[in-house]
């Protein structure tokens, strides 16, 4: 007997396509963003250029809208079949990863690129960071040192929130999280109104329910990405996005960061990388990275922070 007979091959949940691959099912599909756009849509640190956009992230953006049509032709299916009014929801995405690791970028590039296919014109964005509790809140609670940690979210008014937005309401707010005060804004929201799609971003929204009868955002998702990267990567990453953020929104005499606009280059790259190694990296570990596996797809990214597979959850 063979030692392949005797050693199958672990089973997987998900199919892997490599980058070249993957690339090649943007083949006769228009690039719909200019450089400018893509310039526009990059946050600091990323190196997201027309070429990423056409051969990763345009393939992934009709895949959405395959899923969100054919979710939405089910449903009217359905309604035909029950003999109902068509009760049809928005398509609802949920993007997850590491702090720094792209998925704000990636989750603003797919609201442009849904929106400009036919079948998903309307998108729209919202962050979990709105969801955090004020820090006054935080303070209270002793929680201003874990901020980012699930604990430091209201979690129940973001499952209300999603809940609403699934259940076809007209008009859904969400709290608006400023990174400049590093607060929420009491008087400043984020309006839903009905669209096609809305895409719902943020560090823990693939995390299992917290008891088992509440009820996970993840739950309400049709699909969700997790963008993954090595530990070591990513903290390279995010030490040089400090860096640059030292130079641009830390100078700004109201950012909540601007006790840090002065440091010398070697001052901040060790206050990043103690910020790193205290918070974000254990919340990494212990949080964020074991959610992967409840993914529908899997975003992997090399040294460069191009993507260099892609992981599909098998149907």
């Amino acid at each position: 007997m063979s030692a392949a007979s005797t050693n199958p091959a672990p089973l997987s949940l998900y199919g892997e396509i490599a980058r070249d691959d993957w690339s090649r099912l943007a083949a006769g599909m228009d690039q719909p963003l200019t450089e400018s756009e893509v310039v526009q849509l990059r946050g600091l640190g990323d190196r997201l250029d027309l070429a990423e956009v056409r051969e990763v992230y345009l393939p992934l953006s009709r895949l959405l809208s395959i899923y969100a049509k054919t979710a939405r032709r089910l449903g009217n299916e359905v309604a035909g079949f029950l003999g109902r009014e068509d009760s049809t929801t928005p398509f609802v995405v949920g993007v997850a990863g590491s702090v720094a690791v792209g998925k704000s970028t990636i989750a603003r590039l797919l609201r442009e690129l849904m929106s400009r296919w036919s079948d998903t014109p309307r998108v729209e964005l919202v962050t979990t960071d709105g969801f955090l509790y004020s820090n006054a809140e935080l303070e209270r609670r002793g929680l201003m040192d874990r901020k980012g940690f699930p604990e430091s979210y209201d979690r129940r008014k973001l499952v209300e929130f999603v809940t609403k937005v699934k259940s076809g309401a007209d008009e859904v707010r969400a709290p608006f999280y400023s990174h400049m005060k590093y607060d929420i804004m009491p008087d400043a929201h984020v309006v839903v109104r009905r669209p096609d799609v809305v895409i719902v971003e943020g560090l823990n929204v693939l995390q299992p329910p917290p008891a088992p009868n509440d009820v996970a955002i993840s739950d309400l998702f049709d699909f969700s990405i997790y963008v993954d990267a090595d530990a070591a990567h990513i903290e390279q990453w995010y030490i040089e996005r400090f860096l640059a953020l030292r130079e641009s929104a830390f100078s700004n005499p109201a950012s909540h960061f601007n006790v840090f606009a002065h440091l010398t280059d070697a001052e901040a790259t060790e206050t990043a990388r103690g910020y790193w190694n205290d918070i974000n990296l254990p919340n990494l570990i212990e949080n964020v990275l074991p959610t992967k596996h409840r993914a529908s797809l899997v975003l992997r990214k090399g040294a460069d922070h191009s993507v260099d597979s892609v992981l599909l959850r098998k149907q």
